[in-house]
Parts: structure tokens; sequence; C-alpha cells
């Protein structure tokens, strides 16, 4: 008997330590230890600027100088070209570069290293893999405090970008990767990451995966959350980031998840957000009033309502009016890294309708430089909210705050990538929002 309730004792010890025993089909992803310029003015390649010493491409024969111009065969001709090469790069798998040296081809097969993973002191740190009902295998990142027993948890929803949601050791810096980090190590709670498609160790291509393919992927993860045997289900709460704001009342509605943690969000639907963002930018570049209103008129509203109620390309909608070549910023059928089709359907998707069905507690974090969201759109959140006798909700207005968890003296500082600062003070306030709702 003794023999019998040792193992028992054992198993679950085991069951509460283990996150997962499935295998790990996605591979670890790598990068360059080099830095390169990515192709520019329409002429394919990318220069070599320098090589870290006995790095695999410095081992294989490379040289600074050197203009990379194919990558298992796919030639580099543009940008986007170049980030999708350089977001599918993985480790300990020969990848083929060739090269041009003056006028004379290099070629050779390289190993790349895998890039280190996370370590937290005083945490355990899993990672693992969810896959979607479109059959993409994404890289989820869990980290527990180092205790025992069923814990509270927050689901972490980034932005819309395909910038990884790692804090790995050599990552650039940057204020939202501090407020990761500052989110795992000072909340005491269970907190998982989820990589787009095509993003980090995930399968997939992030410049052609659309909005339903990276809602379809958080819904997969929050589904293998709520399966871990050390998180307490009824203690979930979602903090979502930019677009994973507005996604964070449907979320929390879909799982009966605990609290909604919404920063730097919006309201309207996406054409209207758009419109709105170019007159702040034109207002931000001296434009008069008068000026403001002819280019609204002639070129932006026809810009985006092409786009997004006609479901056109961007080239298509410039092929149709040349004069618009001029205001687009945009690649043909890309936005800010992402395929048109992801803010078609964005903008025929019901985001607000949610804030209406929540019940559980609603903070929501509003940087006041923030020129990204419009504020009015948080203010029309907390009215919706109180219309339909939500009892539970706060908006706080942080001083000097943008969309990019960084302090500016002004918006316009923001909008022109003047050096800002960090105020731990922000995260402190989402970390408290989501002790106090996990009742901690």
């Amino acid at each position: 008997m003794k023999l019998k309730n040792r193992f028992l004792f054992f198993c679950l010890i085991l069951l509460f330590s283990i996150p997962s025993s499935q295998s790990q089909y996605l591979t670890r992803r790598s990068s360059w230890e080099a830095k390169i310029s990515s192709p520019k003015a329409g002429v394919p390649g990318a220069q070599i600027v320098e090589i870290t010493k006995n790095s695999p491409l410095a081992k294989a024969g490379f040289m600074p100088n050197d203009i990379i111009i194919e990558v298992n065969n796919v030639l580099l001709k543009d940008e986007e070209a170049w980030s999708d090469v350089s977001y599918g790069l993985r480790a300990s798998v020969d990848i083929k570069i060739k090269a041009l040296r003056d006028t004379q081809i290099v070629e050779a097969n390289v190993r790349f290293n895998p890039l280190g993973k996370e370590k937290h002191e005083g945490i355990d740190t899993f990672y693992e893999e969810v896959t979607s009902t479109y059959g993409i295998t994404q890289r989820t990142i869990i980290t527990k405090p180092k205790k025992s027993g069923k814990q509270p948890a927050i689901v972490l929803i980034g932005g819309l970008s395909c910038s990884s949601i790692e804090t790995y050791k050599g990552r650039r810096g940057n204020n939202w990767g501090q407020t990761i980090k500052d989110l795992v190590e000072k909340s005491g709670m269970v907190v998982m990451r989820i990589e787009k498609p095509g993003v980090g160790d995930s399968e997939g291509d992030c410049s052609t995966s659309d909005f339903l393919m990276d809602l379809e992927g958080y819904r997969s993860a929050i589904k293998n959350l709520k399966s871990k045997p050390y998180v307490d289900t009824s203690r979930i709460i979602v903090y979502g980031s930019s677009m994973g704001s507005a996604l964070a009342p449907l979320l929390a509605n879909e799982f009966e998840l605990a609290g909604v943690i919404s920063d730097g969000t919006f309201f309207k639907t996406w054409y209207e957000h758009m419109l709105e963002i170019e007159r702040r930018i034109l207002q931000f570049q001296d434009n008069t009033e008068s000026q403001i209103v002819e280019k609204m008129n002639n070129f932006y509203i026809p810009l985006y309502h092409g786009m997004l109620i006609q479901k056109k390309t961007y080239q298509e909608v410039v092929n149709e009016y040349p004069a618009l070549a001029e205001y687009n910023y945009h690649s043909a059928a890309h936005m800010y890294g992402r395929p048109v089709q992801y803010y078609q359907q964005l903008q025929d998707f019901d985001l607000a309708g949610q804030w209406e069905k929540l019940k559980v507690p609603v903070r929501i974090l509003r940087g006041a430089h923030d020129w990204i969201m419009s504020s009015f759109d948080n203010k029309m959140i907390i009215e919706v909210l109180k219309r339909n006798g939500h009892q539970d909700h706060l908006l706080h207005e942080y001083p000097g705050l943008d969309h990019w968890n960084t302090i500016h003296e002004s918006p316009k500082n923001s909008f022109e990538g003047k050096e800002g600062k960090w105020d731990e003070g922000t995260i402190n306030l989402i970390i408290g929002w989501a002790q106090e709702m996990a009742g901690l």
C-alpha cells in the first residue's frame, strides 16, 4: 500500500511539473549573426556589412561587402523577400546561400546556430506548440513560477505586426520587450504567449497569413492553456496590446476568462481608424486644415475605400486612380507587413460588439501621447460598458505614453521617431490589475 501511495505521489509531481509529453515538431529559429542591409531601390540583393567572428556565415567563407542574392533558391528581389527569408531562417538544417563578390558567384550550404531560449530566475519556461484549425503549428511560450498547485494565468495577445513575443538574450532592446519581460518576472502568474504564423519558430508566412489565421492560433493556444494541470482555469486574464487589445473582449467572452486588460486599443471599424491616422499624420506634417480636407477627400478616402470596402489591393486602387500613387506609402498588397486580406477581414469582423457582451472586469490603458489610437475610441468603450450595465471597468490615461510603451514629450515626437524613455509604472499598473483580477 505504501509503495502504491508513493507511486501516486510521484505521478502527481510529474503531472504538475511537466507541461507536455508530446514530441516537439517545430525547429528552432536562427539569426544571420551578421549586419546585413536589405535590398534597396528595386535592386535585388542584401549586402553583408559586418559578420560576427567565427559565425556560420564567416566559417562558410562569406565576407563583408558580399551581396546575398539567393537563399534556398529564393531571389532576394526586394525588402519583402528579404524579410520573409530572414523570418524563415532555421537552425540545424542546411541553408543554401548564393552571393556575389564583385561579379563572381560565391555559394555555400550554411548551418546556422539556434537562438538561445529565454531563462528567468525562479520561473520555469516551456517552449511548446499548438496547431490551429488552419493546420499551422505555432510556437507558444509558457512561463510558470516555481511553485506547486494550480496558479492564475495571463494570456498575452500582441499586436498585428510580424515581431516576436520572445525576450531572448541578445534581442535588440525595446520597451515592448521590457513590458513582456517584466510581466513574466514580476506578475507571479503563469504567462502564455503565442507566436503568429511565420514568426519565431512558428510555421507559416506572416506576410501572407491573415486576420482569421491569427485568431485561430490564439483560440488554439487558449484551449491548450486551459488544459494545463497547473493552471486555475477560473483565474485566466487576457492582456491584449494594440490589435490584441481589440481581440481581448472576444477571447474573454468565448473562453469565459476572468478579466480583460486592454492596452492601446481601438473601437471603430478599420476604415475609420485608418482615416483618423492619416488625418493626424497630415497635421504632424504641418498641412493647413484646408490642405487636410483636400487630401483626405481626393486621396486617402478613395485609397482606403478601395482597399477596405471594395476589397482591392493597393496596387489595383492606384492603377485605377494613378494620382493616388503619390500618397500611398504602402506596398502593392501589404500594410504594416500583413496582406491586405488581413485588414479586409478585420473590416468586416464585429469586434466592437464584443464589448457589449462583457461581464468580467475591464481595465483599459490609454497612452496620452498615442497617435495611433484615438482617445475617443477609449471613451466610446467606457460608454458602451456603462450603457450595458457593466459594473467593473476603468480607463486610465497614462501621461506621455505612446503606442510603443515609451514616454514622449508629445505625440509628434513619437511620430518622428525621437528617443523616448521607459517608465516601469506602465507595466506595474498592468501587473497590479492582473493580480487584482486574479485575487492575488
